[in-house]
């Protein structure tokens, strides 16, 4: 098998793992101009024919992943259930009755 018959099955692999839609939690970046800080969700977006898994951070962010040179993970079910449940629960408290945002002071 050649380099690029790897890379293509590497690249199908992780397209296969990191579906869109996949939850994934950065754990470090190996960028020193822009890095997204260790710690920061996000939802997959994509995955290119290099492997690339470019996320929808939750902090804004868009900057791609790279299997191999950064490090990152999976969230489990219960995390994203828990996820879900806190942003029901924030959702409720920030709409009054007429479902209008409350302004806090």
């Amino acid at each position: 098998m050649n380099k690029f018959d790897r890379q293509r099955r590497l690249a199908e692999s992780v397209k296969e793992m990191y579906q869109p839609g996949t939850r994934i939690e950065l754990i470090c970046m190996n960028d020193p101009y822009s890095p997204v800080p260790s710690g920061t969700r996000g939802t997959v977006r994509a995955v290119d024919d290099m492997g690339t898994i470019f996320p929808d951070w939750d902090n804004g962010r868009s900057l791609g992943v790279v299997p191999g040179e950064d490090v990152f993970r999976k969230l489990s079910h219960e995390e994203i259930e828990t996820e879900n449940q806190s942003s029901s629960v924030v959702d409720e408290e920030t709409l009054d009755e007429d479902y209008e945002m409350i302004m806090k002071q």
